[in-house]
């Protein structure tokens, strides 16, 4: 205030980007060029020229500003001291060569955890995992309980990577819904959906419905979840369609093989951000009293894998009421930062017990990891 030459703080990511069409297209693409500001009351008015063509307006709250510039709402993830909590098992040939990617929802007093194994051949099967504390694995599944069983998941070609990959689970009723990535090495990877009922997935009865695909075969569709409750009398699901993360309603789930989940744009990347080459749920929100919470990865431009969070409304979760600017979680330890994938952390499951909400995540596509945040703490990132 005093003295203009010192910086105090300094915002780590951009407030404007080229987004819209004006933006994007002119006498020079992709320009947002401020050149005039206005205070009034708590509200900022920034005056910019688009593309070089045209004038334009832009308006940020005055205190918003302020607190993304000195991260006064950040709050980061803590790991488990103990990490990881599942490595690869070269006793078992289905997970000798990685473990990754787990799902996780707690029933009875446990957290049953479906997580993502690879053999040698590069085949993807699903084992399973239960913890007391959420923590400490108590029981570990020797054979899998998922295994490719249709064609679009049979591998098609040696030594590529096929089979059932990232599931994510949602319980609803008496049967827990799973959606999983369905990969066969050679088409485009396809969202594929199936139950169980509850009963024979805690006696470990594995008697899982026949999958159906829910993604047409012409693009590539991954990171799906069921959402945990109806919108509407409809079905909610959330998937991933090329960069983005999208939507679609369905007023039941009984699937044909010629119905497919329709696709609604909803939220993207951020150009300059740490989500800024693509985003993907994590897993089925966690429904508090300021809205549903849904965690997400992101990758950025230097190809990173972090993660972060939404905040959705709890009577219309199409409606974002908050995202995190900052993230929440990044690869710093070195099972997280080398691997089969470097510099990856990857969310599939989350589970709210008492007050903390257990994050379980793959590192860097190879082992099993847990990270916690107490719950008032998440929620303050929407403050």
């Amino acid at each position: 205030k005093n003295d203009p030459k010192k910086i105090l703080a300094r915002t780590d990511y951009p407030l404007l980007t080229p987004e819209e069409y004006y933006e994007k297209e002119g006498q020079v693409k992709n320009v947002v060029f401020p050149s005039g500001a206005m205070l009034k009351d708590e509200t900022i008015f920034l005056y910019y020229g688009a593309a070089d063509t045209i004038c334009c307006l832009a308006t940020i709250n005055l205190s918003s500003l302020l607190d993304f510039m000195f991260k006064k709402n950040v709050v980061y993830l803590s790991r488990y001291q103990k990490n990881p909590i599942l490595t690869a098992d070269k006793n078992h040939p289905w997970e000798e060569k990685a473990v990754f990617n787990p799902a996780a929802i707690y029933l009875e007093g446990n957290v049953h955890l479906l997580y993502r194994a690879m053999s040698a051949d590069n085949t993807s099967v699903l084992g399973y995992a239960r913890s007391r504390d959420g923590k400490n694995i108590d029981f570990r599944s020797k054979e899998p309980v998922y295994i490719p069983r249709e064609p679009f998941e049979q591998k098609q070609i040696p030594v590529s990577n096929s089979g059932c990959e990232d599931p994510r689970l949602t319980k609803i009723g008496n049967k827990i819904y799973m959606c999983y990535t369905a990969f066969d090495g050679k088409n485009h990877p396809r969202v594929a959906f199936t139950s169980i009922k509850v009963t024979d997935f805690l006696s470990g009865n594995w008697q899982w419905e026949k999958p159906v695909l829910l993604s047409p075969p012409d693009f590539s569709d991954k990171d799906a979840l069921l959402f945990p409750e109806k919108v509407n009398s409809n079905y909610m699901f959330i998937h991933r369609v090329g960069d983005n993360i999208n939507y679609a309603f369905v007023p039941s789930l009984n699937f044909d093989k010629n119905t497919f989940l329709e696709e609604y744009h909803w939220i993207k990347p951020r150009a300059g951000f740490w989500d800024s080459k693509k985003i993907g749920a994590a897993a089925a929100p966690i429904k508090t009293e300021k809205g549903w919470v849904l965690f997400y990865h992101g990758l950025s431009d230097d190809n990173i894998y972090r993660a972060g969070a939404l905040l959705l409304d709890n009577n219309d979760p199409t409606k974002v009421l908050g995202r995190t600017s900052h993230f929440i979680f990044e690869p710093e330890k070195d099972y997280e930062k080398y691997g089969q994938v470097e510099n990856v952390v990857f969310p599939c499951g989350a589970v709210l017990i008492n007050d903390t909400v257990y994050i379980y995540y793959g590192g860097a596509d190879s082992v099993c990891a847990l990270a916690t945040i107490k719950l008032n703490d998440l929620l303050c990132l929407f403050s």
